[in-house]
């Protein structure tokens, strides 16, 4: 008997140990995971902070670059190559603008005109010109205002303004143009006065040192690439200037042929009545 009470009271130690053990873990769970969650929280906010600083330091470090190298290069040749891309970019940019606004949708205009002008006559057609922007527009309206003058009268006034109107869409372009020749120009010349630097250092030293003509070439190559990025960014400006010049001025021609028929048309069945 004391044997089995024995036996039951180990037995019994036994399991409310192992209770005990299995709270003690589970409690201890929860805390391990929270610690862990807290620790990879930290951890991803030190990468994104590290990222973010990388990013900026970077950005600062390009900055400083480009500063560093307009200073090497010698700011008297550099800021002529700087003006000519200031301004070539804001004239570019002004037209890339007024030619967005001056493109439409040629094919419904000419069919809203069409409408207007079998339903309503010469004053419908003109209110629907008038009320459209761009240059389209514009010749359809002078073209319908001299139509009361006849057909022939018409033709010449759309031919006449739409030479003005190509004036107006290739304004200031040829000085995109300028800037894209003069920048490496103004770099080639930096060019040459470094390296006649260069040579009057050498000559003046009486030896052909490596330190003494690095400062010259340094200006000599530094001015000639910035002279070509500035050329080659406006380079393609000037090309999608021009490319959507010539897609407005195809709009025009296709047009103003619409126009001369839809008014032939017209002036014949006014004729027939």
């Amino acid at each position: 008997m004391k044997r089995l009470f024995s036996i039951l009271a180990i037995t019994g130690l036994m399991t409310f140990g192992n209770v005990q053990a299995q709270d003690s873990t589970q409690a201890a769970a929860p805390a391990t995971e929270q610690v862990a969650d807290t620790t990879a929280t930290e951890a991803t906010t030190d990468e994104a902070t590290a990222t973010t600083e990388e990013a900026v330091a970077e950005e600062a470090t390009f900055t400083q670059s480009m500063k560093k190298r307009f200073i090497e290069g010698d700011p008297i040749w550099m800021s002529p190559v700087l003006l000519c891309l200031i301004l070539g970019l804001a004239i570019a940019i002004e037209r890339i603008i007024y030619l967005n606004l001056s493109t439409i949708n040629t094919k419904k205009f000419v069919s809203d005109v069409e409408s207007a002008l079998n339903s309503g006559g010469i004053e419908a057609a003109k209110e629907v010109a008038k009320n459209t922007a761009g240059p389209v527009a514009s010749i359809f309206y002078q073209g319908l205002e001299r139509s009361s003058h006849g057909l022939e009268s018409a033709e010449k006034s759309i031919v006449a303004y739409g030479g003005v109107q190509m004036g107006q869409l290739e304004k200031n372009v040829s000085w995109v143009s300028l800037f894209i020749a003069l920048a490496p120009m103004l770099g080639f010349l930096g060019t040459v006065i470094g390296m006649i630097v260069a040579f009057d250092q050498i000559e003046s030293a009486g030896s052909m040192e490596p330190s003494l003509v690095a400062g010259g070439i340094k200006v000599a190559l530094l001015t000639t690439v910035f002279g070509l990025i500035v050329a080659m960014i406006l380079q393609v400006f000037y090309n999608y200037i021009t490319a959507k010049i010539d897609s407005i001025v195809n709009d025009m021609e296709d047009a103003s042929i619409s126009l001369v028929d839809m008014l032939s048309d017209y002036f014949k069945e006014k004729l027939n009545k």
